[in-house]
């Protein structure tokens, strides 16, 4: 599944040309389609394992300035794919290995004890990534829209109200982890993890994330975490947050 069972949907765009042009626009959409479908699997945790490394639904690089296209290589790449391998490893031969992120993470108390620690580790560092890439785009920034706006001014007293908690929460996260704003019994929330623990295991449905391991900007931004925060802002999926709910 994932990524492999696109391959059964491959074909060139050249062996419709003598077909109307209707026709060339049917198969680009369902193109975008495919690859719209395996993010959303991967993403909303319908995957079972093995886990794969999600593919980005934009370049390294069109992030930038925000986020340089390095760091978004590697942190995909060498990071987000490392705890891929391991938390395949980690549940290999195991009644665990054939359930989704969100039954492990939500069951962690009945992983056998020798394993509980990495799987939190690790099933954690495969979802809180996938979900993360989700959550900037090259078309984002801005502001919310609609019902998400609305419950945000009714939670936070404003847009920016709720910017300025979610950078400090961003902020003051010791060491390394996440910031999240969540939503629980209809109730939104700004919340941190430390490490890769994920709302899930807390009961949360997760709306917005933002990775404040160093490994996320250090080689852009160095010490300099909240110049990071404040480039986040300026490439939020406000569409996919919204989604979420």
């Amino acid at each position: 599944m994932g990524g492999d069972w696109k391959k059964h949907f491959r074909f060139r765009i050249s062996d419709f040309s003598h077909h109307p042009r209707s026709c060339k626009r049917l198969v680009l959409k369902s193109i975008t389609l495919l690859k719209t479908i395996d993010s959303e699997l991967l993403t909303n945790n319908f995957l079972p394992m093995t886990f794969q490394l999600p593919t980005l639904n934009y370049d390294y690089s069109a992030l930038e300035p925000s986020m340089d296209a390095k760091t978004m290589k590697i942190h995909h790449t060498k990071h987000h794919q490392g705890y891929v391998n391991k938390a395949n490893a980690v549940l290999k031969e195991t009644e665990w290995a054939e359930k989704t992120t969100a039954d492990i993470l939500s069951h962690l108390e009945d992983l056998p004890p020798d394993i509980r620690v990495a799987t939190k580790d690790n099933v954690g560092g495969v979802c809180n990534h996938s979900f993360f890439w989700n959550c900037i785009s090259p078309d984002g920034g801005g502001k919310p829209t609609g019902e998400l706006a609305t419950a945000i001014t009714d939670t936070f007293g404003s847009f920016e109200q709720f910017k300025k908690q979610f950078t400090a929460a961003a902020t003051g996260q010791f060491g390394s982890g996440w910031a999240w704003l969540v939503e629980k019994d209809e109730k939104l929330e700004i919340i941190g993890t430390t490490n890769q623990d994920s709302p899930l295991a807390l009961g949360y449905k997760r709306l917005l994330a933002l990775d404040v391991w160093e490994h996320a900007y250090y080689l852009n931004y160095q010490n300099r975490r909240l110049d990071y925060i404040n480039a986040f802002w300026n490439v939020v999926d406000w569409d996919f947050v919204a989604a979420q709910r």
